[in-house]
């Protein structure tokens, strides 16, 4: 992966970090119009309209069988779960508070990629990353916890399952995201929908679906398949990393929609965040590193990870079944699907 590459997915995930962070200010002024289920079946409803909008590439991987425990797993913990448990402990809390607590997501990520997903950070990538996780320390230490420690240890197990789910969606980084979406988010909302009307609570006005739909198309639509997109380049535990700024955008959101005032603390936070990002951004990793054998599906061009024949003569990006023999070689690379390897 060239320096391009590297910005250009680090620029992606930044923008789903942003998209995803200002939905926690914007979910805070819908939850007084509906519950806290039915809103999560609306949010996940609006970005599945996204997705079905959304054009698909013929040349993208499909899903296949073996796929599919790693998308139910996705579909429970990060669709079904977590947007529940956030949107009930906002509920709970001010809108900062739960914006700020959406920093635990990013630790969480890291630590079960590293811990359980054979990913890897260097040094300076693993200081990068605690800085940003300091500032969200700072952040913390900022917040305003007048909610309950029931809506906070909500928030807090939200951001467990979106750990899990972007370990798992890791898995499926190489299959075609509008196609893992769609699916992904046609389950959650039609599941929270129904299990929201089962329990007593009711739609909103025509103008707060509305809202709810669009929030859900940007920042659980959108953003989604930018976090795919730049999991693809980056891996899961870098992506995260980045992903650390969303609750940074939400506080500021908060700020601005709900009249919340930034102190010294936020500002230094800001800065050691920011400190953090660019040390991700611009990390290097390179070592002599073998790739074992391996057969996948995938999009791809034919580079120095990808060179097989074919029947007839291709150009261009495409997919196929396709094995890669063992391949010893020295370059900067990350986390992906290609270089999953032991590190002394």
């Amino acid at each position: 992966m060239d320096a391009d590459d590297r910005l250009r997915g680090s620029a992606i995930g930044l923008c789903a970090a942003l998209l995803f962070g200002m939905g926690a200010p914007l979910c805070k002024l819908l939850l007084p119009r509906a519950g806290a289920v039915t809103l999560a079946g609306l949010l996940y409803l609006g970005a599945a309209a996204a997705f079905l909008c959304a054009r698909r590439s013929r040349a993208e991987a499909k899903l296949a069988r073996a796929d599919a425990p790693f998308l139910a797993g996705a579909v429970v913990a990060g669709a079904v779960l977590g947007p529940v448990l956030m949107l009930w402990g906002l509920e709970r809390s001010s809108g900062l508070a739960g914006s700020l607590l959406l920093n635990l997501e990013a630790p969480f990520t890291i630590a079960l990629a590293l811990l359980f997903f054979g990913e890897h950070l260097s040094g300076r990538e693993t200081a990068a990353a605690l800085g940003i996780v300091a500032a969200a320390a700072l952040l913390g230490a900022r917040g305003d916890w007048s909610g309950s420690i029931a809506g906070a240890a909500a928030i807090a197990l939200a951001c467990l399952c979106w750990a899990f789910d972007n370990n798992l969606a890791a898995r499926l980084a190489l299959k075609d995201p509008v196609q893992v979406l769609r699916v992904k988010a046609l389950c959650a909302g039609a599941f929270n929908l129904v299990l929201g009307l089962a329990l007593g609570q009711r739609l909103p006005g025509v103008g707060a679906c509305a809202a709810a739909l669009a929030v859900g198309a940007a920042s659980y639509g959108l953003s989604l398949l930018l976090y795919l997109r730049a999991q693809r380049v980056l891996g899961a535990a870098r992506q995260a990393a980045l992903f650390a700024i969303a609750p940074f955008a939400g506080a500021v959101g908060s700020m601005a929609l709900l009249g919340d005032q930034p102190s010294a603390l936020d500002i230094a936070a800001a800065a050691l965040m920011a400190a953090g990002v660019m040390g991700l951004v611009r990390a290097r990793h390179a070592h002599p590193h073998t790739h074992e054998p391996i057969e996948h599906d995938h999009l791809h061009v034919h580079d120095e990870h990808h060179q097989h024949a074919h029947a007839q003569p291709v150009a261009g990006p495409h997919s196929h079944p396709h094995r890669h023999d063992a391949l010893t070689h020295t370059h900067a690379h990350v986390s992906d699907a290609h270089h999953h390897h032991r590190h002394r």
